[in-house]
């Protein structure tokens, strides 16, 4: 057999290594879909009742939404990411085409004054939660093409944080200002982790934190959600109404709860208890024994998302490894948040508890978000499977961490895999990403 047949047979006994889906990840997500289950039927039986639309509409419609985020998260646990990179300037274009629709006559639906979703017919969709994700993996596309340059040119760094402020800028107009701010701290943070010196975004965070300011105090319903924030007890009947009422729940619940089902607060005391405070719910019928039982699944899910995006940049698998650093950060982000808001600790702002809290737009989307981190873990333990086979066959020294026989992924840049010595684009001067930031 001559050498370049021995090379194809054995890159083709490579196809055939396949990969897991990460269990631990897996599980987790089923913990929180679960237990969101759970809690909506118990948080949202009173509020049906009383919109007498039947005790269980919220749970059967979360139910039917966990249903089909499902299938996304199958349709893109089966998709090569590959493929998903390749199409990246698409989802830029469709974030944009998705903020654009809301505000389009007989598109757009408007509730509580605020314009945040479109019109489908049979349901309504929050534009920004598939925002969220799409804009994630764009950002895991930019930052691994230029992650040579984005820590050195203020061109390249500008260049995402102006596509992160023009769709802030959509939000504000809708009005969302909660979903502004995550996508801020999403991009700044996907930016760092790629390789963005922190000094050049704390100076565009002091030229831009000021301006957020003034849009905050803007808005009179903004300034008094800020004031009840800092002393809700001072109107408790009005803008402090939603934040008391919480504080009652999680007080009442003590140490273990007064039982599940058991919440008095949920019945029609305490606003949105299915969606924005389904957590004070949970303190109320779990106590701080539940509240904190939730509280470490999710911050079990961020540890086992980043350290799954750490292992596949050590893997020179770089688009995976941001795009799980991306879900990673969006979903313990708006976890704090919505947690924080429940407990007083932030103002208040109308985002969901990731899996837990009802929502067809958040659950959908979330879904989608766990599929791809799923696909992320699946591609990372096939590029292991097949190192670990070519170590075997002595083919790749024991200190490489990839396949040197092959071309370069297609998530790669050239610099990824050229010597020390080629230039000024080589390792010697490439920024690596600041992947020791999550370990």
């Amino acid at each position: 057999m001559s050498f370049l047949d021995e090379r194809a047979s054995q890159a083709t006994k490579l196809e055939q290594i396949g990969g897991r889906y990460d269990p631990l990840l897996l599980g987790l997500a089923l913990v929180l879909a679960g237990f969101g289950v759970v809690m909506v039927g118990s948080s949202s039986i009173a509020i049906a009742e009383g919109l007498d639309v039947g005790p269980f509409y919220f749970l059967t419609r979360h139910v039917v939404f966990l249903g089909l985020g499902a299938v996304l998260a199958i349709g893109l646990m089966r998709t090569e990411l590959k493929l998903i990179e390749r199409h990246n300037h698409l989802l830029l274009l469709a974030c944009i085409v998705l903020l654009g629709l809301v505000f389009m006559p007989g598109i757009g639906y408007t509730v509580n004054g605020a314009q945040r979703w479109i019109n489908l017919g049979v349901s309504k969709f929050q534009a920004v939660e598939a925002v969220k994700l799409l804009l994630i993996i764009w950002l895991a596309s930019y930052v691994v093409r230029y992650r040579d340059e984005i820590g050195q040119k203020w061109s390249t760094l500008l260049k995402p944080l102006g596509v992160a402020g023009f769709l802030v800028l959509l939000l504000l107009l809708q009005p969302d200002f909660g979903s502004a701010a995550l996508i801020i701290a999403i991009t700044a943070g996907m930016v760092w982790l790629g390789g963005a010196r922190i000094a050049h975004l704390l100076l565009i965070g002091a030229a831009v934190l000021p301006v957020l300011a003034a849009v905050a105090v803007a808005a009179p319903y903004r300034v008094a959600r800020l004031k009840s924030f800092l002393n809700p007890w001072e109107d408790p009947f009005n803008d402090g109404f939603q934040l008391t009422q919480a504080l009652i729940a999680i007080g009442r619940g003590e140490w273990f709860g007064v039982g599940l089902g058991g919440s008095v607060q949920k019945l029609f005391y305490l606003p949105e208890a299915h969606t924005d405070f389904i957590f004070s719910v949970t303190a109320e019928e779990l106590g701080f024994a539940g509240s904190v039982g939730i509280i470490a699944v999710f911050a079990l899910f961020a540890w086992r998302t980043f350290s799954i995006g750490l292992r596949a940049v050590e893997m020179r698998r770089y688009f995976a490894g941001f795009c799980a650093f991306g879900v990673g950060l969006w979903i313990s982000l708006q976890a704090f948040v919505s947690i924080g808001v429940n407990l007083g600790l932030l103002p208040t702002k109308g985002l969901t508890l990731p899996l837990v809290s009802s929502g067809g737009s958040s659950v959908l989307i979330t879904c989608a978000a766990i599929g791809l981190l799923l696909r992320v873990s699946y591609e990372l333990d096939r590029a292991e499977r097949q190192v670990a086979r070519l170590r075997g066959a002595g083919a790749v020294p024991a200190d490489e961490s990839a396949p040197r026989f092959d071309a370069p992924m297609p998530e790669q840049s050239p610099a990824a895999v050229m010597p020390a010595s080629a230039g000024p684009r080589g390792s010697r001067h490439r920024v690596e990403p600041k992947i020791g930031a999550v370990a």
